[in-house]
């Protein structure tokens, strides 16, 4: 096993420890839910269950799921469990559909996200000699304070440059020099692609670490990014209706999947169809309760991303493999089942494509057809018509191949495919009537 860097003596605790402190904390999360949400009181009593029947860690099956309806059913505070005064911070989703979600933060909160993402910055190979460069969104969205707060609890200098103005951030990296960049892996190919526009080399730059979230991503992008930086390129999980970003970290000693922070966040993994509970090792959908949160503890939330808990291996705690996608994102074309991920791997198999893609999907008289639009990398801006079939076959092919579905393959020259300019790339766009 490498060795372990941990910035809490909890991290490296043995896994008595660790599942002792998880009943602990996880029978105040329960009473504490119930004594003050009307709406957990009410669906534990409908379900018949009460915090007291919690014996065990594997008791919290018999308890309700928490989802994104019931957060949106109870806008804005109707989740809360502690009184407005003592509420610090507001933060809410984009609501890009139906209404945002919203998450409230006690003081107590705030510190405990601080140190956590201190904890997670610190395992991703950050520490206080580095200046850290917050690419991430400020506002609403919890990514930018998130991490914000996180690198300055564990002590380093921070640029709070927020997401968007490209140009800005090439001139940023350039002029301060940051060590460490938090941004979405989508936005740092595209700042890599602004600063080689300009006439520089990312390579050559400050950067020696990307910590990355906001989105899924593959290896394949992984590479991508460590390529174009020479850097290390490592993944960060969170959602803000558990906390935000911090939840789980990939440790860069092992770069094998997100050590899940167990001890504030139970992580379980059911089938998304029976929502029966599933073994460690299987995939499904992952559930999170949360085990400290003051102000709205969230009980067996459905985050409907798909992934696999294993063993601990960096750290005592149980890690999850990279999500591979989403049970309610999950395209059907033509009856058979199609994850973005899926697609993402194929094009980035591919040496003279780019990360730079989306997936339309539309209807074709009666029946769901896909195109995936993909741009070539700058070495290859001057590929030929011909070669441009050529690589188009060949990524129309694969993907008939793997996935099992015809797409209709346009490869673009840059620019042809629309850039992400703050925050989340649109990968999918679904032009199908509802």
């Amino acid at each position: 096993m490498a060795e372990k860097r941990a910035f809490e003596p909890i991290e490296v605790a043995s896994r008595d420890e660790i599942s002792a402190l998880q009943l602990q904390r996880l029978r105040w999360s329960l009473q504490h839910a119930y004594d003050n949400v009307p709406h957990y009181r009410k669906k534990f009593d409908d379900r018949g269950v009460h915090p007291s029947d919690l014996q065990d860690l594997k008791d919290l099956a018999r308890f309700p799921f928490t989802t994104k309806a019931d957060l949106r059913d109870n806008y804005p505070y109707g989740l809360f469990a502690t009184p407005m005064r003592q509420i610090v911070r507001v933060h809410a989703s984009s609501g890009t559909t139906g209404k945002p979600t919203v998450v409230g933060y006690t003081q107590k909160d705030v510190d405990t996200w601080a140190t956590i993402m201190a904890r997670s910055i610190n395992a991703a190979g950050g520490g206080p000699d580095d200046i850290l460069m917050v690419s991430y969104g400020y506002g609403l969205f919890t990514g930018g304070l998130g991490a914000h707060y996180g690198a300055e609890r564990l002590g380093c200098a921070v640029i709070p440059m927020g997401g968007g103005q490209t140009e800005k951030q090439v001139q940023l990296i350039n002029d301060f020099k940051p060590t460490v960049v938090m941004v979405t892996p989508s936005y740092m190919l595209v700042i890599a692609e602004e600063m080689e526009r300009q006439g520089f080399d990312p390579r050559q730059s400050s950067v020696r670490l990307g910590i990355h979230g906001a989105e899924p991503w593959t290896n394949e992008i992984r590479s991508a990014i460590e390529k174009r930086w020479h850097c290390d390129a490592i993944d960060i999980y969170g959602l803000s209706e558990v906390m935000g970003p911090g939840v789980a970290q990939e440790c860069v000693e092992t770069k094998d999947g997100l050590t899940v922070w167990e001890d504030h966040f139970y992580p379980e993994i059911i089938d998304p169809d029976t929502g029966e509970l599933l073994p460690d090792g299987e995939l499904g959908e992952l559930v999170f309760t949360s085990l400290s949160k003051e102000a709205m503890p969230v009980i067996r939330y459905r985050t409907r991303d798909l992934t696999r808990l294993l063993p601990g291996t960096a750290r005592s705690m149980r890690r999850m493999a990279k999500i591979t996608g989403r049970s309610d994102d999950m395209l059907i074309i033509r009856g058979v089942n199609v994850f973005p991920s899926q697609i993402e791997e194929l094009v980035m198999r591919q040496p003279e494509l780019d990360s730079i893609y989306q997936i339309v999907v539309d209807k074709d008289g009666p029946l769901d057809s896909i195109a995936v639009n993909v741009e070539f990398r700058p070495a290859h801006l001057n590929a030929s018509p011909a070669e441009q079939s050529r690589v188009g076959a060949e990524l129309h092919h694969a993907i008939k191949s793997y996935v099992g579905v015809s797409a209709h393959v346009n490869v673009l020259h840059s620019g042809g495919v629309e850039r992400t300019i703050v925050g989340k790339a649109k990968r999918v766009v679904d032009r199908r009537p509802k």
